[in-house]
């Protein structure tokens, strides 16, 4: 079995099979190190570099549906482009990841082998593209309709009324005014106040 091909089928465990020989072939084009990592709360991946590793490293988290696998590779692989291109001279953000990220885009778009809700939430972003999926509330939106759905499904947090309390991360909360994309939500215990994500995974307590 040849490199394209073991790739490739390492690939079709996490992403729809029709785009695993694609990441197979972005793999191969680079001197990176991928690796698919336990879940994170705190993000969906990340790419590394530094005088003290062999080579650059991507991580994914392993516990995404496909869509977001994939979408979430890409957004990586658009940072070890950029870095190769312009190493530490530009934002980490900025016009060049985002053209990068763009030409990775377009041709999982035009394949049309993604649902309608995708494909059209990333034709969307490519002429506002944000920092992270998760910054894009149309797009984590779709992408968030593809979760493997859980015995006692949580809600998110822009499906509860005004003024409910929920748990959050073991913490309770009471849902307050919408901000954009998050909501002003009021830890019970200390009175802060918080901003968090319209899509959060939330659990309601039934006073």
């Amino acid at each position: 079995m040849n490199k394209r091909t073991a790739y490739s089928e390492i690939f079709k465990k996490y992403v729809p099979i029709e785009f695993a020989s694609m990441l197979a072939d972005l793999l191969i084009g680079t001197n990176v190190k991928f690796k698919v990592v336990r879940g994170r709360k705190t993000k969906l991946g990340d790419f590394r570099y530094g005088s003290d590793l062999p080579k650059p490293i991507i991580t994914v988290n392993g516990d995404l549906n496909p869509y977001a696998f994939l979408i979430t590779a890409l957004h990586e692989f658009a940072h070890y482009h950029t870095y190769m291109n312009y190493k530490n001279r530009v934002q980490p953000h900025g016009e060049e990841w985002k053209s990068a990220y763009r030409t990775l885009l377009i041709p999982v778009i035009d394949s049309k082998h993604l649902p309608k809700d995708i494909e059209t939430a990333l034709m969307r972003s490519l002429t506002n593209t944000k920092a992270s999926s998760c910054a894009d509330i149309h797009l984590s939106r779709a992408l968030h309709q593809y979760d493997l759905k859980d015995e006692e499904p949580l809600l998110c947090l822009e499906q509860i009324s005004k003024n409910t309390t929920f748990v959050l991360n073991g913490k309770h909360f009471v849902k307050l005014n919408k901000r954009r994309t998050r909501y002003e939500c009021q830890e019970t215990t200390s009175g802060k106040i918080y901003l968090v994500h319209a899509l959060a995974k939330v659990t309601i307590i039934e006073l």
